[in-house]
């Protein structure tokens, strides 16, 4: 019993093994991208088609067939692609070359994959080539209809036309285009490039002028900045200026203080000095008033008056003087000012800075030298007052008594008309003296009535005489006062 079973056990296995090795042997399915093209004995489907056609096409699903009374083959139903490049003439007569590619393949229904497999079953790696021919063939006739315009303007037309022209052939070969597109259109002659480049000029020179426009507003962004800039830094300038022009007027006005103050102080002693000789004139004055006369001092007071407005005129026509070249002197600034700008305020607020401290130091000592040429001015007046005054009275004395006057001059230079009588005897280096003690007395007297010849000149002078009567006086008198001087004289050539 157990061996029994053992058998049928191993004939089941054995015939399952034989069933599943048939079934592989006789069973084909059809891949999702393929067709099965099944011809032989009964190969044939329940329709008019499959009739007609006398093989079966089974997609999608697996079918019998019978080894030995059936052949089965495979049809590839997945896309495939080729590419063109065509030569062709255009409308215009330009050669081009198109470059394009062609992606196709069987179609899904019966009849294409019935054509398909009866023209390339056995051939289907020469698909491509036949796409090839076929649309380049339809390619020239399309494109020798166009001009290049059209070709690079309307390429979408150039493909649905390549695709209807060869609709009806793609039918009758089963195949199916899914896409075709142009890739390149090329010329030998130039012509797309020539074509292209009024736009591309037109392209260019609307670039330059936007780049032109975009540096001109670059560059007047750029002047305005640096415009701002420049006033900003002249704004700064001015303030500095400002601020220097203030700092060297304290400065100024520091540096001045000293000589100011020695100014002052030289001053203060200038009219104290003034009051001096003020208190010492007017000493003068009270001594000599009793001998002066009211006629002199209103000829001294009309001198006075004269020369203080001939000052006053003097002083009058300075000022106008420095008006006129102070009002010269604006003009020309004012316009310096309109000639030199944001400059010419900064070098003005400089020079009015610098004019300021010099105006300063020029006012301190135009005041010093004021009060000294005042000063001066008033002392000289005081000592010319005094002098004519002493001279009105030595003249008024003359008038009145001229003798005495003329003797205490004489007696007032007695020493020196002595001396200037003895200088005879200062060359003589070596003298002898004859008669003694009296001729010395002799010569002594000779050179003392020196001056009593002078007193005879000035009396003849001042009663009126004329110069010659004067000098005869003289003459007279000296020959009569010097009658030894013969014997001096002998005694002294003896001794020499």
């Amino acid at each position: 019993m157990p061996s029994e079973i053992l058998v049928v056990g191993g004939v089941a296995i054995v015939a399952l093994i034989v069933l599943t090795m048939l079934f592989k042997a006789i069973w084909r399915v059809a891949e999702p991208n393929e067709a099965l093209i099944i011809s032989g004995l009964g190969a044939h489907t329940r329709n008019e088609l499959a009739d007609s056609l006398g093989f079966k096409i089974v997609t999608g699903k697996g079918t019998a067939v019978l080894p030995g009374f059936q052949t089965s083959r495979r049809l590839r139903l997945d896309s495939r692609a080729t590419n063109l490049q065509v030569n062709c003439v255009t409308q215009q007569g330009i050669p081009v070359q198109v470059r394009g590619v062609i992606i196709y393949k069987v179609g899904d229904d019966f009849t294409s994959i019935a054509n398909a497999a009866r023209r390339f079953l056995d051939q289907q790696d020469s698909m491509n080539g036949a796409i090839h021919e076929l649309f380049t063939g339809h390619l020239r006739s399309i494109i020798g209809n166009l001009t290049v315009e059209d070709l690079i303007l309307n390429r979408e037309r150039l493909t649905s036309e390549t695709r209807s022209s060869a609709a009806d052939e793609m039918s009758k070969l089963g195949l199916v285009v899914d896409s075709l597109q142009i890739q390149e259109i090329e010329d030998e002659t130039g012509y797309i490039t020539n074509l292209g480049k009024p736009h591309a000029a037109k392209i260019a020179a609307s670039a330059r002028i936007a780049e032109a426009q975009r540096d001109q507003e670059a560059t007047e962004a750029e002047q305005i900045a640096a415009a701002n800039k420049a006033a900003a830094w002249r704004d700064a300038q001015i303030k500095q200026a400002s601020y220097q022009a203030e700092i060297d007027e304290a400065q100024a006005r520091s540096r001045q203080s000293g000589p100011l103050s020695e100014a002052t102080a030289r001053q203060e002693v200038v009219v104290q000095e003034t009051r001096t000789a003020e208190l010492e004139a007017q000493l003068s004055e009270q001594r000599l008033q009793s001998q002066v006369r009211k006629p002199a001092d209103a000829k001294a007071y009309e001198t006075v008056t004269l020369s203080q407005a001939e000052r006053d005129a003097r002083i009058a026509q300075a000022e106008a003087e420095a008006k006129e070249t102070e009002l010269r002197a604006v003009a020309q600034a004012s316009q310096v000012k309109q000639a030199a700008a944001a400059d010419a305020e900064s070098v003005r607020l400089r020079g009015e800075a610098a004019a300021a401290a010099t105006r300063a130091t020029g006012l301190s000592e135009a005041e010093a030298a004021k009060a000294r040429g005042l000063a001066e001015a008033e002392a000289a007046k005081a000592r010319g007052l005094a002098e004519a005054e002493a001279i009105r009275a030595r003249s008024e004395a003359l008038r009145e008594n001229q003798e005495a006057v003329i003797a205490q001059q004489l007696a007032e230079n007695w020493p020196q008309i002595v001396e200037a009588g003895a200088k005879a005897f200062g060359n003589v280096d070596h003298m002898v003296v004859l008669n003694g003690a009296q001729g010395i007395e002799e010569m002594l007297a000779k050179a003392l009535t020196l001056g009593g010849t002078g007193l005879g000149l000035a009396r003849t002078l001042l009663a009126g005489g004329s110069p010659a009567a004067a000098q005869a006086a003289v003459q007279q008198g000296g020959a009569s006062v010097n009658g030894a001087e013969p014997t001096a004289k002998n005694a002294v050539d003896a001794a020499s």
